[in-house]
């Protein structure tokens, strides 16, 4: 079965979208039957990808669609849960490269609402009722403010330790320390209690913000809804409406409007083109809104989203990625010039801030996808400003030595694009060397930089002749194709984020090593495993060494 990522309010199956005024209201009420595959039923508003893939939508359709928005209550339809978490049968059949990819959407999905909260001022409440446990409660976590319900049942919980023998891997351990800063001891008990903690104890530890009785819990978060949309300062009027993305497709090629996929099955290489725009963009505010989601910087940018989770999902075995780029290096600059002199102004201009944040998002999510990435930088390519950061986002760049193979950087690699550790891609490429990242710095608006300047600077890991380039990037992606790919992963993830932890590249690292590992071993997926025993009459059977 192929994933498909777009999806549409019109055609959600598992949420409820519903926007009043400023308040945004998101049921969560799954369709039992009506999961990716037929072969296991929702319960309990359990999920699989596509709830969560509705989840992204409505995030992205809130941002873009609805800014004026200023909270957004997240809901069961569910009488007796807010949400059991992640399927679990649907995990204990699914592959092990869909398990890691499916958690790290999830995760990623989560990381999107705090983005929104932190950059585009949208306070999330999560309205917890009966069972709110493993994912379910994770998805709660990552929202401001959690209301629980006080009826004697309702109780958090990441149950994962105990019943299934995994991880809270999407991010669960992480935000109930680092977070929501609940004591180590605390969390150590809290997450090895399968029946989790309900009432005034889950607010003494920090797990949730209030209880309240049942009769008055629907008032409650109401007043509170009320309360937070009226502190907030959100004046917005006009809204973007963001078109289907549209792709024609045939025997592996996918050909977007900007962006070309294409995929090697036989060599295991997928080679993204992204074109830089076409014309020059608009310039004002006025005329960036008409173009709403055709705007390069978000329709390229959307579109580079969808191919990065079509290789995720469709495609495991590709094992490398390679990045090009083709067009007016020029018109990409004006058009990010633009965009950052509007959130410079002392009423920024939402639209613009909102593409820039999105860009950023794709971004990172290039960052933590589990292939090799190289950059080729050739004549007429178009590696300026926001296409610029695959060079730095890549493992290995190479560069034709070539009077028309050039980089331009931009005020955009400098704030407004970070990864996950909080660095922008050029500070995590000196990190160490103030003085080379300084004298990177100057050349911002001095125009394109030529291969040999690229190679002085530091830019790019080889600039290779005519002679010799053509050959030495078959080597390269003959070899890196042939290594183990589990060793790869594990060495790409460490050493792309250099320099300080925060919360999202802890959650990222421990996805990638911990429950990656957690997940193939026999006392979770074995025969005897936990998570393949979930539900069955017999019990696990564990191998007690430790190492």
């Amino acid at each position: 079965m192929f994933i498909q990522f777009q999806t549409h309010p019109d055609a959600y199956r598992h949420w409820r979208l519903k926007i009043e005024s400023q308040i945004a209201r998101l049921v969560l009420d799954v369709k039992e039957d009506e999961g990716l595959y037929k072969d296991y039923k929702l319960k309990l508003n359990s999920y699989d990808l596509s709830v969560d893939i509705e989840l992204a939508d409505a995030i992205s359709r809130i941002r873009f669609e609805h800014p004026e928005v200023k909270v957004v209550v997240i809901s069961s339809g569910n009488e007796r849960a807010f949400s059991a978490g992640a399927n679990i049968f649907m995990l204990g059949q699914s592959s092990h490269e869909f398990k890691v990819n499916f958690c790290k959407f999830t995760n990623e999905t989560r990381l999107y609402m705090e983005d929104a909260s932190l950059h585009s001022g949208i306070h999330f409440i999560c309205a917890a009722s009966g069972t709110t446990a493993g994912g379910g409660y994770e998805l709660a976590l990552a929202c401001d403010e959690i209301i629980l319900v006080d009826d004697g049942n309702s109780a958090v919980s990441l149950p994962e330790v105990p019943l299934l023998g995994v991880l809270p891997g999407t991010g669960g351990l992480t935000r109930v320390v680092d977070k929501r800063k609940v004591r180590k001891d605390l969390a150590d008990v809290f997450c090895t209690i399968s029946e989790g903690i309900k009432g005034e104890r889950a607010v003494s530890w920090n797990l949730v913000d209030t209880v309240v009785s049942k009769s008055h819990f629907q008032d409650a978060v109401e007043k509170r809804a009320q309360e937070v949309a009226g502190q907030t300062d959100k004046s917005i009027k006009k809204d973007i409406q963001l078109a289907p993305i549209i792709c024609q497709s045939s025997n592996n090629l996918f050909q977007y409007d900007y962006v070309h996929l294409e995929i090697d099955i036989e060599k295991r290489l997928a080679t993204i083109t992204i074109e830089a725009p076409r014309t020059p963009q608009p310039e004002t505010a006025e005329e960036i809104s008409q173009l709403g989601s055709e705007l390069w910087a978000l329709k390229a940018f959307r579109e580079l989203d969808e191919a990065i989770l079509k290789l995720r999902f469709n495609f495991c075995d590709i094992g490398l990625i390679i990045f090009k780029t083709k067009g007016n290096p020029a018109h990409i600059l004006d058009a990010e010039k633009s965009l950052l002199q509007l959130t410079k102004t002392s009423q920024p201009f939402w639209f613009a801030k909102e593409v820039l944040l999105h860009m950023k998002r794709v971004l990172k999510r290039i960052d933590v996808t589990s292939r090799s990435l190289v950059t080729l930088i050739e004549p007429h390519s178009a590696f300026a400003g926001s296409l610029a950061e695959l060079v730095f986002a890549a493992d290995r760049s190479y560069m034709l030595s070539h009077s028309e193979s050039f980089i331009q950087l931009s005020n955009i690699s400098h704030e407004t694009l970070p990864m996950g550790n909080g660095l922008s891609r050029l500070e995590a490429r000196y990190y160490g060397a103030p003085d080379m990242l300084e004298n990177v710095r100057h050349r911002f608006s001095e125009g394109p930089i030529d291969a040999k300047t690229c190679q002085t600077l530091g830019l790019v890991t080889f600039v290779l002749d005519e002679i010799d380039y053509e050959d030495e990037v078959r080597l390269f992606l003959e070899e890196r194709t042939s290594l183990s790919p589990d060793a790869l992963t594990g060495m790409e993830a460490n050493l792309r984020f250099i320099g300080p932890e925060t919360l999202e590249t802890k959650i990222f690292s421990r996805l990638s090593a911990w429950q990656n590992w957690v997940f193939i071993r026999d006392n979770a997926t074995g025969p005897t495993g936990a998570l393949s025993n979930y539900g069955k009459p017999t019990r696990p059977q564990f191998d007690f060494t430790r190492c």
